[in-house]
């Protein structure tokens, strides 16, 4: 009993400190749309991915069973963390998801062009183009068609549609589409294309910048196997990591831990690019 309470209060002290370098982190400022609520600690609990939680879980059990087998109670700490934070960590999750999401908003304006060019209007294009919409956009251009034939406002539905989307390209096709429901010029369907060309191009440079991102994770990636495969076998070969099954020991196992994981953290931001900022949408009105 007297070795589970200071391994239990260092795993708390360095989890607090966890927490404060990840809280003093800058984020920029996201205005909320309006209308919406912020979700609940059991509302984001249960948005939780079925794969972050399964490795929870899987972790949580090999915690436990090697804190029974070994005595090592940090390990029901260590390894749900291990198994749940490490992929993320390393993962290079959100830069591919915006890059598919850019690439849907290139293939959605060429589609949307493409109609345009047969002299509809540019609701009934808006209409027409729901069902050839790539997947990764299709529930904001639902929205979108949902609320035009709720009667709403043209301009108000694009608005709606840009924070939809919440992404800087995303504003400036709504842009141009916002322009035309004004003005009901011709040439829409040529400008969209050229816009879609240069989106294409975008797409090709944030490919190129992910890919020299990549390396640096790979790196780390490797490191980190490599560490843990030694650690293993030395665990079970020796008594090379015997001290640290002291309770002094496992506190400082847990601070030498915990700066490793800071520099993952560090290293993930550095290679995170930070996100154009924003011009159009319905808290960005007034201001457009």
């Amino acid at each position: 009993m007297t070795a589970v309470v200071p391994a239990l209060a260092g795993s708390l002290i360095v989890a607090g400190l966890l927490g404060v370098v990840l809280g003093a982190r800058p984020v920029p400022p996201q205005p909320a749309a309006p209308g919406r609520s912020h979700p609940s600690i059991i509302a984001r609990a249960a948005a939780t991915s079925g794969r972050t939680r399964t490795l929870f879980l899987t972790g949580l059990g090999a915690g436990a069973l090697a804190a029974v087998l070994t005595g090592w109670v940090i390990a029901v700490i260590l390894l749900p963390a291990a198994a749940v934070g490490i992929p993320a960590l390393l993962s290079s999750a959100p830069a591919t998801t915006e890059i598919g999401r850019l690439e849907a908003m290139e293939e959605w304006t060429r589609s949307l062009a493409g109609v345009l060019t047969a002299g509809v209007g540019l609701e009934q294009a808006l209409i027409a183009t729901v069902r050839s919409t790539p997947e990764t956009i299709g529930p904001e251009v639902t929205r979108l068609v949902a609320r035009l034939h709720a009667r709403w406002p043209t301009e108000a539905a694009l608005r709606a549609f840009a924070d939809d989307l919440d992404d800087a390209t995303g504003d400036l096709v709504a842009a141009h589409l916002i322009l035309s429901a004004r003005r009901r010029g011709a040439g829409l369907a040529g400008v969209l294309e050229a816009l879609a060309q240069s989106v294409a191009e975008d797409v090709r440079a944030r490919r190129q910048v992910e890919a020299d991102r990549a390396k640096p994770r790979a790196t780390a990636r490797w490191i980190t196997l490599i560490t843990v495969a030694v650690l293993g076998f030395l665990a079970l070969t020796g008594r090379y990591i015997a001290p640290f099954g002291t309770p002094v020991g496992q506190v400082i196992l847990l601070v030498l831990l915990a700066a490793y994981v800071g520099v993952l953290v560090w290293m993930k931001t550095m290679t995170r690019g930070k996100p154009l900022p924003r011009f159009i949408g319905s808290d960005l009105g007034g201001q457009a």
